[in-house]
């Protein structure tokens, strides 16, 4: 049903993502589908790397953890922005359509106020994207 499965990541975060992490497992080995793991990032120094080849690496080092902790392919995708705050809906959209995934697991928090003043990353994606969006309340 699936054979390409998006999931979103914020390294940052990436203690929070555990109940995602695991969806994304499942059902990856259910459908044998690849996995490709998204990061936005910017070129500035950030808590997570320092330089755009470091942020790469680190991500690409936590999907192959995750493809062998869950028994399954996994890959990675850095995406550079100038603001990631703000281009993320439009990076993460965009990344979809590159990617060819047929499914986005994305991580969520419980809505606070804020949310429904602005929205959330990940109902603009299930609003917007053009294959099955399944979010996963971690919190």
């Amino acid at each position: 049903m699936f054979a390409k499965i998006m999931v979103p990541v914020d390294l940052a975060h990436a203690d929070r993502l555990t109940r995602a992490l695991t969806v994304t497992a499942d059902m990856a080995k259910q459908y044998g589908a690849e996995v490709i793991f998204v990061g936005v990032s910017t070129a500035a120094p950030t808590s997570v790397a320092h330089t755009p080849e470091e942020y790469a690496e680190k991500l690409k080092t936590f999907a192959a953890d995750q493809g062998t902790k869950g028994g399954f392919t996994a890959s990675s995708d850095p995406i550079l922005s100038h603001d990631p705050s703000v281009d993320l809906n439009k990076a993460l959209l965009k990344a979809i359509s590159d990617t060819g995934a047929e499914l986005v697991i994305m991580a969520s928090h419980v809505p606070g106020a804020l949310d429904y003043v602005l929205g959330s990353h990940g109902g603009h994606l299930a609003s917007h994207a053009h294959c099955s969006v399944l979010l996963i309340r971690e919190g």
